[in-house]
């Protein structure tokens, strides 16, 4: 199975200068975001890219992240889950769980996939684990 990794276990990977200064959990993310990278099982959409490449100051520094990610296709999002995005978002904050629009498209895309999804933020942690609740994520 892919696994769509979030953009701030990608800066984990790429950002980040010195890895002993990760959290034992944001140390996790990184080595299983590096073993999804070697089986060849990791995925990135057009807007997580944007995020890892959003704030970088240098441009050398934006340049060889810009670099590394180009190893890794896009996946496409088509139209329609734009809109399953949309409508989990909305059910997750109807159930008083707030999720970033980047992230709600990013469990729209594992969930049509059927997909997983590797990250390290407590917020979008919370929405899959509503959305494996309702059977809309693995």
């Amino acid at each position: 199975m892919k696994t769509l990794a979030d953009s701030c276990v990608w800066s984990f990977l790429l950002r980040r200068k010195y890895k002993s200064a990760l959290s034992g959990d944001e140390q996790q993310a990184v080595i299983s975001l590096q073993g999804a990278i070697q089986d060849g099982r990791v995925a990135i959409i057009g807007p997580i890219r944007q995020e890892v490449l959003s704030g970088i100051k240098e441009p050398a520094q934006f340049e060889k992240l810009r670099r590394a990610l180009g190893a890794f296709s896009d996946e496409p999002i088509p139209t329609g889950d734009f809109e399953e995005a949309a409508r989990l978002f909305n059910l997750c904050r109807s159930r008083g769980v707030e999720c970033g629009r980047v992230d709600m498209l990013l469990c729209a895309v594992a969930a049509r996939k059927h997909w997983s999804i590797l990250t390290n933020d407590g917020g979008l942690k919370l929405c899959i684990q509503l959305l494996r609740a309702e059977g809309i994520l693995r």
